[in-house]
């Protein structure tokens, strides 16, 4: 069988969140939907407790535009943007994943953007921290987190699912870059296909890890935040691009 081609051999998703928006529940009743699965903005869905009357995504009224993810004031749940788990590294490599964030406070929240096997409705979190320790959730993940719980304010690079075991001390893939409150950060992911990751800040190469990821589980890409405690937790977003070969196979 012969395999056609054409132009279209990339795979890319860009939204600059200049318009759309899920306003919070208070503002917008959504009735008694558990889940993200029927939000979109742009080419990425919308996950996490949109059930909650205090999660929803909600237009920044700046210079070329934003959206603040708003989640809950409970301890692991959240809101999310991106794809579905639809990239695998060996058959879409090199997958790249770059956004834009902020965040109004440092408190009480965990903040992800990357790749993980699991966007699901009701996400969860890729990975959970405290003190000097990371608990990787998630079986396949590659990305970067922001807890306040741990010990450091800085943005860590975390990896899950390759032949080279995931780092559960956080000391050892935390980067030079301080999480200030309304500090944006341009924050970028590549992996290639024999599963190799590349973490970059403000275009800057922190870290690359060979073997970080499975190179056939399937992976979603996004941006969230979570809640440590009984705490409304948000992040802005100015863009997120993400983009793939495609698999002229399937």
């Amino acid at each position: 069988m012969v395999t056609v081609q054409s132009e279209y051999g990339r795979i890319s998703l860009f939204d600059d969140f200049c318009g759309p928006e899920i306003p919070v529940a208070t503002a917008v009743a959504y009735g008694t939907n558990a889940g993200g699965c029927n939000y979109y903005i742009g080419p990425y869905k919308v996950t996490g407790d949109l059930a909650d009357t205090d999660a929803g995504v909600v237009g920044l009224a700046i210079s070329g535009g934003a959206v603040r993810l708003t989640g809950t004031n409970e301890d692991g749940e959240g809101m999310c943007i991106g794809t579905e788990a639809v990239f695998s590294p060996t058959l879409n490599g090199t997958l790249v994943a770059e956004t834009r964030v902020q965040t109004q406070v440092i408190t009480a929240r965990n903040l992800w953007f990357g790749f993980c096997d699991d966007n699901i409705d009701l996400v969860n979190e890729p990975v959970q921290a405290t003190g000097t320790t990371l608990t990787l959730s998630a079986s396949d993940l590659c990305g970067f987190v922001f807890n306040s719980e741990l010990s450091s304010d800085n943005w860590h690079m975390a990896y899950n699912g390759g032949t080279t075991t995931g780092a559960t001390d956080s000391t050892t893939v935390v980067s030079d870059v301080t999480v200030a409150g309304t500090a944006w950060d341009i924050l970028r992911i590549e992996i290639t296909p024999i599963g190799t990751a590349s973490w970059y800040i403000n275009g800057v190469l922190k870290q690359t890890v060979e073997n970080a990821v499975s190179t056939t589980v399937l992976q979603a890409a996004f941006v969230g935040c979570f809640g440590t405690a009984a705490t409304v937790t948000d992040i802005d977003v100015d863009y997120l691009a993400v983009s793939a070969n495609r698999d002229w196979t399937v």
